[in-house]
């Protein structure tokens, strides 16, 4: 039957094997540094905007805008497929083949919006604001051909500020959860050693384990303290012979 800690016992087991819970947690926290710092690759994220707006002399009614809305689903497929790929990556001189230029595009809208997102994550903060800039200009530049309207409008463009950061990997929150993480198995491994350690330390451990009553309790003797009831008793014995051998 799983015996049931008390908050008490709980406390009592975490502070005696607290040099447990935090060799863990900066050990999990150490780790999760050394692959935040050392490890893993920083990716950089750019993105360029534009906007789907059919041109009309006689304005932009309801039926357009619903009409340039549904045409971004199909826009989105465009900008992944290689017409458009294809040409970021002769424009660049990418050396990648479009499938994983494909997985470094993420293209956003809003529901019944008309603004699109696209958005370039890589290493290399300069490239992935250049290939969000080009692949808006291709697909605005095909556009007219492939679909033979001329409703995109590209609104802005990524632009690499000098002090740029990473939006990956996230240091701090690495630390942060690796942190958590071992204490969380610091704790679970305390208790768990805990349960398995048979040994009585207490008396309520033989009454527990046992099932006997405890008559008595020997207390703990320190060195010290046993030291000086040795010489304690020893000057009481030598007073006594001095005692006897005076006439």
């Amino acid at each position: 039957m799983v015996e049931r800690l008390s908050l008490r016992e709980a406390a009592g087991v975490l502070r005696r094997r607290l040099w447990l819970v935090i060799a863990l947690s900066l050990s999990t926290a150490l780790v999760a540094g050394i692959l935040s710092f050392f490890v893993l690759e920083p990716q950089y994220e750019y993105s360029s905007q534009f906007l789907v707006n059919q041109k009309s002399p006689r304005g932009v009614t309801g039926d357009d805008i619903r009409t340039n809305v549904e045409l971004i689903n199909t826009y989105k497929g465009i900008i992944h497929s290689p017409i458009i790929l294809d040409g970021v990556i002769k424009e660049l001189k990418l050396k990648m083949p479009a499938e994983k230029l494909r997985e470094k595009i993420n293209i956003l809208s809003e529901e019944s919006s008309q603004l699109v997102t696209v958005k370039v994550a890589d290493p290399d903060p300069e490239r992935a604001a250049a290939i969000a800039n080009w692949t808006v200009r291709i697909f605005q530049m095909k556009i007219p051909q492939l679909m033979n309207v001329d409703n995109v409008k590209i609104i802005s463009e990524a632009r690499v500020e000098a002090d740029s950061q990473p939006v990956f990997p996230n240091k701090g929150l690495n630390i942060t959860i690796g942190i958590i993480i071992g204490t969380i198995a610091g704790a679970g491994i305390a208790y768990a050693l805990e349960y398995l350690d048979s040994a009585v330390k207490t008396e309520r451990d033989i009454s527990e384990k046992l099932h006997v009553p405890v008559l008595g309790v020997i207390s703990h003797i320190k060195d010290q303290d046993f030291a000086s009831v040795r010489r304690s008793r020893a000057g009481r014995q030598n007073g006594r012979r001095n005692a006897i051998d005076v006439p």
